[in-house]
């Protein structure tokens, strides 16, 4: 999985990056077919300085996408992680349900 980690109107520090690369690399053990994903940091410099974390997993057919804000980085990394998980678990559920349909279609034609 390629993984890419950036920062919009700021510079991430290490321990950031290095928090949302772990969190990122988890995401491995629901489904192996990840193919990359993208993950960016923004703050927007308001009255109560809103962090959010834009995530998008391409998986092989389609691209998942989940947008959390709150007033911590890794709290929005974690609700964007949550997102994508079950955005995942979805979408696997479809693809073994589209491998049974077809399973049976070759079951009923033999």
């Amino acid at each position: 999985m390629d993984i890419r980690i950036t920062a919009r109107h700021f510079t991430a520090n290490d321990s950031l990056r290095e928090y949302a690369y772990s969190a990122l690399k988890k995401l491995e053990r629901y489904y192996n077919g990840i193919v990359n994903a993208d993950m960016v940091l923004s703050f927007q410099k308001l009255q109560n300085s809103v962090k959010t974390v834009e995530l998008q997993v391409k998986v092989y057919g389609t691209s998942l996408r989940a947008v959390s804000e709150s007033e911590d980085f890794s709290k929005s990394v974690d609700e964007a992680i949550d997102k994508i998980e079950r955005q995942i678990q979805r979408y696997k559920s479809k693809m073994q349900e589209k491998e049974r349909i077809t399973i049976r279609k070759v079951y009923e034609k033999v």
